[in-house]
């Protein structure tokens, strides 16, 4: 499975963007998709995660209420709508599907960066 982000950018804070997360196959052999980002100097970290069906979302504490996780499996996309933007929200994100033997895939990232 090969994943492909898209619509990061530059924004100013308060703004919105949303990612998208295209996979090269089907998503229903997919379990369940995460983004996770990495800010320079730190650790990556997961934002927010959704199962296959859509019906569980998880999101970090940071994010929790501004962001929100969906996914359609028609398209084979998984997206993260953020809102409220701030700058501490400035990072590469990355895309993240674990299939149902727990393989994991990665994409290559988008850089969102966010001005003060």
């Amino acid at each position: 499975v090969q994943l492909v982000e898209s619509g990061g950018g530059l924004v100013q804070a308060g703004g919105s963007l949303r990612l998208s997360c295209a996979a090269s196959e089907s998503t229903y052999g997919i379990n369940a998709m995460g983004w996770y980002r990495q800010a320079p100097g730190k650790e990556r970290e997961l934002v927010a995660a959704i199962t296959s069906s859509g019906g569980s979302t998880n999101y970090a504490d940071s994010v929790k209420g501004r962001f929100t996780i969906s996914r359609d499996n028609a398209k084979n996309t998984t997206y993260l709508q953020m809102n409220s933007l701030k700058p501490e929200d400035t990072a590469v994100y990355f895309c993240r599907a674990w299939d149902v033997l727990m393989r994991t895939y990665w994409g290559q990232g988008t850089q969102v960066t966010v001005s003060s």
